[in-house]
């Protein structure tokens, strides 16, 4: 039997065919320590069921490409296009988000056959597609890749909240413990950059277009704050300081309670992974923080968080690997080096915004990332449950401040004066 890193392993440049077919297998894979009780449970609106996640990411390929591109294709069940759309408004109506835990039926079973229907049709499609199409699969694969990560973040909390807190995955390896290198800060010139995606290769639309940015002279972090360091921010009081917190932030944490990084527990020396409860790496970058506190301890630490411009400036230099879903850990790990990709998807102090001159793409799909730029933060590098050829400089994430529940930590920058 192959182990979890060898079953995420897979060759990342392949025919699309091939390409589609290891996607959309792997997605299934993910889900093979679960019984058929863990795949509809929902534990709060930012959680999808994992049953949601394998009938949604399929919906989108029978929606928007077979749909209209096949001829002669006929939808599996119509009642579907209401059950698994999730907020492309202009494609229909759609169950509400925080409700899907309420869809009992279809079974898991059925939805597994409505994978198999549908992949087999798309394999169809392929084969006598034009190049036209290409794009437009691609989109797909990689709306699927943003699904399986959600998928593994959504198990976590719903493990973490059973009274046993039961292991996701219980042979997930436990990796060697190797002390974080000394706190560096590189010195960036500051200076107009350009900043984007070039068209070489897949992008989201919000990585468009490519655009010049001032950037002024300052410092970044060689490496993500730790564990370590952000129990010292705990220790001395850090959750008890208002002066330190954003004014959401510090309601954010009277209203919720916040204490320590979520699925940390209270002694501060164990914490909740998809491998079960373990000791705190104390060497592994901090994990599963809100913006609030990525701010409040760069605050604290006389410090601030990068810019999204600052961020991809540094990492544009760095060839994308790290400790992503295919190196199989599924968490944060030590063992030093810069991070820029992988273990976790890292604040930045920007908001989530149009470049200048952005536009949406055409149709239902405009409402892919357009319509979400208000109100969240960007994130950078991708996480530990990201897979690696899902990752470059360019990407953009984002997420409302206060979320938790994701692979989310931070490094620190300061103003080349500080």
């Amino acid at each position: 039997m192959a182990t979890t890193a060898e079953a995420l392993a897979g060759p990342a440049a392949a025919p699309l065919s091939a390409r589609y077919a290891e996607v959309r297998t792997l997605t299934v894979t993910l889900t093979d320590t679960l019984e058929v009780e863990d795949t509809v449970v929902q534990t709060m609106p930012d959680v999808s069921p994992t049953k949601w996640h394998l009938a949604h990411t399929t919906w989108f390929f029978e929606r928007f490409i077979l749909d209209a591109h096949l001829p002669r294709y006929r939808v599996y069940d119509e009642s579907y296009d209401y059950l698994f759309n999730s907020y492309y408004y202009t494609a229909g109506d759609m169950h509400r988000r925080p409700e899907r835990g309420l869809l009992s039926r279809p079974t898991f079973a059925e939805i597994l056959a409505y994978r198999t229907h549908v992949d087999e049709h798309m394999q169809e499609l392929i084969d006598q597609r034009g190049d036209e199409l290409d794009a437009l699969i691609v989109l797909g694969l990689n709306h699927e890749q943003q699904h399986q990560e959600l998928l593994l973040t959504d198990i976590k909390h719903v493990f973490s909240v059973h009274p046993n807190r039961p292991a996701v995955m219980p042979d997930l390896p436990v990796p060697e413990r190797v002390p974080a290198p000394t706190l560096a800060f590189d010195a960036q010139p500051g200076g107009i950059v350009r900043i984007g995606s070039d068209g070489d290769g897949f992008c989201f639309d919000n990585e468009t277009p490519r655009h010049d940015a001032l950037l002024h002279p300052h410092k970044i972090a060689a490496r993500l704050v730790t564990n370590r360091e952000y129990r010292a921010f705990i220790d001395d009081g850090g959750y008890q300081a208002p002066a330190l917190w954003l004014s959401d932030g510090w309601a954010a944490l009277n209203e919720h309670g916040w204490e320590r990084p979520l699925y940390w527990d209270e002694d501060l020396e164990s914490e909740y992974t998809l491998g079960g409860t373990r000791a705190i790496d104390p060497d592994a970058p901090v994990a599963h923080v809100s913006f609030y506190e990525a701010d409040a301890y760069a605050r604290w630490s006389g410090a601030r968080l990068p810019t999204e411009f600052e961020w991809e400036h540094a990492a544009a230099a760095v060839a994308p690997d790290g400790n992503l879903l295919e190196a199989g850990w599924l968490h944060p790990v030590s063992g030093g080096g810069s991070g820029w990709f992988g273990d976790v998807w890292e604040w930045t102090s920007s908001p989530y915004v149009p470049y200048p001159g952005f536009r949406p793409l055409a149709g239902s799909l405009g409402e892919y990332n357009g319509k979400f730029m208000c109100n969240q933060v960007t994130v950078r590098g991708g996480s530990c449950v990201t897979s690696a050829d899902h990752v470059r400089a360019t990407y953009r994430s984002f997420f409302y401040p206060g979320a938790r529940w994701q692979f989310t930590g931070f490094r620190l920058a300061k103003d080349a004066a500080s």
